[in-house]
């Protein structure tokens, strides 16, 4: 799966009042990994930051006095973003802007939902997290993402963290590599005949894999209150009670 994490920065909250795009910043993963591949840049609004706004970003008119239009950049975002699942931190705010400025170049260009998928990462924190703060900051303080060098909101720093962040809140789950992408249409198909008696195999795992193992249920459990992997260990222990689920016959 690609992904694409988003973040944009603004001369104001609303769209509605004429409000522009002044920065947008796109990080690709592919398989949950970062490709390195990012799209960056800076927008000419054409019109003044709303009081406030400009604070938040840092940005200045005259800095992006001699920066592209959206017009000039749109197809090379388009492309960037085509076919992807686009996450975005309270994705109603970017995509209400993303496509404002398709509308005022024109029909022809659609809207986002016609080019990718959206997934909005503070809905995700927000079931995660009920009655808590979910700002990207507050995330990254709980989920132990290092956003100390973030002094002023910017899209691709912001994109950047919002990639650590959402891999967090999505358990951590990094690439698994069943072989995607694999050509597995040569692959020749071979029977084994296994005696019920036989010794089961036992892979040997380094001591500093077992200690990241360890460490990453006891963040499960003090989210969730247990993992799912000590009802499988209780189980091939043979310790289940009857109150357990019978984890075997749902494999």
């Amino acid at each position: 799966m690609r992904q694409i994490i988003l973040d944009t920065e603004t001369t104001g909250l609303s769209w509605e009042r004429g409000n522009r795009v002044v920065e947008i910043g796109c990080v690709e993963f592919l398989a949950r990994r970062p490709t390195g591949r990012t799209f960056h840049c800076y927008l000419n609004p054409g019109r003044e930051f709303e009081a406030g706004a400009q604070e938040v970003t840092g940005l200045t008119l005259e800095f992006l006095a001699d920066k592209p239009r959206f017009e000039q950049v749109v197809d090379d975002f388009l492309a960037f973003i085509d076919g992807a699942e686009v996450i975005i931190h309270n994705a109603a705010f970017d995509v209400g802007f993303l496509n404002n400025e398709l509308r005022l170049l024109g029909p022809q260009y659609g809207c986002l939902a016609d080019r990718c998928t959206v997934e909005d990462s503070l809905l995700l924190a927000r079931r995660q997290f009920p009655g808590q703060r979910n700002s990207l900051d507050a995330l990254c303080k709980r989920l132990g993402v290092d956003n100390t060098h973030r002094q002023l909101h910017g899209a691709l720093l912001d994109a950047q963290l919002l990639a650590e962040v959402y891999i967090a809140l999505t358990s951590g789950q990094g690439e698994i590599g069943f072989g995607e992408g694999a050509d597995t249409g040569s692959a020749a198909t071979v029977a084994f005949a296994i005696s019920s008696d036989a010794a089961r195999p036992r892979v040997q795992v380094a001591a500093e894999e077992l200690a990241a193992h360890d460490a990453r249920l006891e963040k499960l459990r003090k989210k969730a209150g247990r993992a799912l992997w000590d009802a499988w260990t209780d189980v091939d222990a043979g310790v289940a009670d009857e109150s357990s689920p019978d984890l075997r016959a749902t494999a």
